[in-house]
């Protein structure tokens, strides 16, 4: 049985997010908490498996409550969050110190779809449950001073990376983007699996601790070496390629896909337009997206890397991608920013 407690300062939510939780068979709501203090407290009593944790809340708020929670008694943290750039900023920054992943609470907010998210917080919560604890603290904690190249493996050096991630996947990218030069003879694209009105806070934090230029991609963007493009969310991302000019184009196809955008979409488009100039990187993540994309990367002659398990918050992606034979390397986040270096 998965042990949860619920912390927020609404009644209503407190109540609504029990409802959901406590109506899956695995998965029992152990206490609620009322503010940050609260369940700072009960936190350290209770000893739950998963803490669902507000951001904004009196006395004590979200954020100091993660610091305490995970300096005294690391727990695995779901964050509820809004789609505010207030609230985007201050989940990046929950996820950086700590906290594995979060929902938008404005969805709990008044008349809703419950049925819709009462699905995806049970999943999460299971993932979150399955974590190690020792995989519990900030994943940027795990750093590595100086860059070094590896020797090269493949005959063509990649022109264009493709990096999907889910979750786990911010801190993640706050381990790689930054290692990599001013000077970087490729571009990159980079697939977040997050809500609509997340993905250009996550841009803009890459962006300020980058000598590389990050920004969230727009329809028409040149594609250039040096930069950093995030796919919006809530749309697809896919690339033109017309001689020497390379252009970003979003769209709302394939709809049947289930990540909008989908790692698959970018890196199969990738695939098609540079072939062996082209790498496939999948980080930590639930579910599947990225197997068909490192596929299409793969057959088309291009270079594919998946992070190890060691270093995963979630070892859901890479470990499809691996059991599906589409990897060629497996090497923890430390070595991410190296391997690009060394395949560009």
């Amino acid at each position: 049985m998965i042990r949860v407690l619920v912390v927020d300062d609404s009644a209503f939510v407190r109540q609504a997010l029990s409802r959901m939780l406590g109506a899956a068979p695995d998965i029992e709501v152990v206490g609620t908490a009322v503010d940050g203090k609260d369940g700072w407290e009960k936190a350290l009593d209770l000893r739950p498996d998963v803490v669902t944790l507000d951001v904004k809340m009196p006395r004590m708020d979200g954020l100091e409550a993660l610091r305490r929670i995970m300096a005294d008694c690391p727990t695995a943290v779901l964050l509820l969050s809004s789609q505010t750039k207030e609230g985007a900023e201050v989940t990046l920054r929950g996820l950086e110190l700590g906290a594995m992943d979060f929902v938008d609470k404005s969805r709990v907010q008044g008349h809703m779809n419950l049925l819709s998210l009462s699905e995806e917080l049970q999943a999460k919560v299971r993932a979150l449950a399955s974590v190690p604890r020792a995989r519990l603290q900030a994943v940027t904690a795990v750093r590595e001073t100086g860059l070094k190249t590896l020797p090269a493996q493949h005959a063509a050096r990649a022109q264009i990376v493709v990096i999907g991630t889910s979750t786990g996947g911010p801190p993640a990218l706050q381990a790689i983007i930054p290692r990599l030069p001013e000077a970087l003879p490729c571009a990159v694209l980079v697939v977040q699996h997050m809500p609509v009105g997340f993905t250009r806070s996550l841009a803009e934090r890459l962006d300020g601790r980058s000598v590389v230029p990050v920004r969230e991609a727009a329809d028409g963007d040149p594609v250039v070496r040096g930069s950093v493009l995030v796919a919006p969310a809530g749309r697809h991302m896919k690339i033109r390629r017309r001689g020497q000019e390379t252009r970003v184009w979003l769209d709302d196809e394939p709809r049947s896909a289930l990540h909008r955008p989908s790692v698959d979409v970018l890196m199969a488009s990738v695939a098609r337009a540079y072939g062996e100039h082209a790498m496939g990187i999948v980080l930590t993540g639930m579910g599947s997206d990225g197997v068909e994309g490192l596929r299409a990367i793969r057959d088309a002659g291009g270079m594919t890397l998946a992070e190890s398990e060691e270093t995963c918050v979630i070892y859901g992606m890479p470990k499809a991608a691996i059991e599906a034979g589409v990897v060629d390397r497996s090497v923890p986040l430390t070595r991410v920013a190296d391997e690009i270096l060394s395949a560009v």
